[in-house]
């Protein structure tokens, strides 16, 4: 396991632990259900966090007897998990907001505390989320990815109940209110997008971008004089393919494996991280004309 990996995911657990502290003590004292909710939604980033530190350890370990194809899905698994702690911060979040609007409740007090903390936790995000998101690239980590695009909509998120905030300064009480929905708003958007990809990589769908790379490499190479049955699958930072390509019928069996081997390992370059399998055939031009045809 990388321990730059293991590191920046610890270090955005230990962050999420003194905003949580820092936006809970303050939403208490001012009343404001937009720093509250800032609160809760930090909690639940320090679950996700803890989750995601957990999922990057395990993800990379080597495939064993019972898991031919390695535990990267632990991350796309700790992704889905992420997005259900998502939508239970927005059912409280909007059911308070909607109380406090009907019932008229909606008078904070407002300190210097108040934008302390806002501002703290936006600029703590900022770094944060850069730093998750350049490791993630590294490692093509998707549960690093998850928690970076997490952090970098808390800043959207920070930034509304700032101006909140400054709202009720001016004694826009309701804007606090209003804040907090729109927060509610925006996790909700994160959580789709989050809870759909992680959906559709644990179901094995195959990464539209990187098949059509593929399919064009393959139509490019002059070795290659027809494939078929191009299939991927994706487990965490690793990618899978399969692909049967028909090579010129007089290649000789050395020549042929050694064709392959180039391909596997152009693929490999694509896909950055994963495994490749090639299998070649002898090519017969009738043959692929009625494969073709069915």
């Amino acid at each position: 396991m990388s321990k730059e990996k293991k590191n920046v995911a610890l270090t955005s657990m230990i962050a999420a632990v003194f905003l949580t502290a820092f936006k809970l003590i303050v939403g208490i004292l001012t009343g404001s259900l937009g720093i509250l909710s800032e609160a809760l939604h930090s909690a639940l980033d320090l679950v996700a966090a803890a989750i995601t530190w957990f999922a990057v350890r395990i993800s990379d370990k080597p495939a064993d007897r019972e898991h031919h194809y390695g535990h990267g899905k632990i991350e796309n698994l700790s992704a889905l998990i992420e997005t259900a702690l998502l939508l239970v911060t927005c059912i409280w979040i909007i059911y308070e907001a909607i109380h406090r609007l009907a019932t008229g409740k909606s008078e904070i007090e407002v300190s210097i505390w108040s934008y302390l903390v806002i501002i703290f936790s936006i600029g703590v995000d900022i770094t944060r989320s850069r730093a998750l998101k350049r490791v993630a690239k590294k490692y093509n980590s998707q549960a690093l990815e998850a928690d970076a695009l997490h952090f970098s909509t808390d800043i959207w998120s920070s930034s509304v109940v700032l101006l909140g905030i400054v709202c009720a300064q001016f004694g826009i009480f309701i804007a606090d209110s209003i804040a907090a929905l729109i927060v509610a708003m925006i996790v909700i958007f994160v959580s789709y997008r989050l809870g759909k990809r992680s959906i559709n990589e644990l179901l094995d769908r195959a990464p539209d971008k990187m098949t059509m790379e593929i399919s064009k490499f393959l139509k490019e190479d002059v070795d290659v004089k027809y494939f078929h049955d191009l299939k991927l699958r994706s487990s965490g930072a690793d990618t899978f393919v399969e692909v049967i390509v028909h090579l010129n019928q007089e290649l000789n069996l050395v020549k042929s494996h050694e064709i392959t081997e180039k391909i596997e390992a152009s693929i490999l370059s694509i896909i950055r991280r994963g495994k490749v399998i090639v299998h070649a055939e002898p090519h017969d031009d009738k043959t692929v004309d009625e494969s073709m045809n069915l």
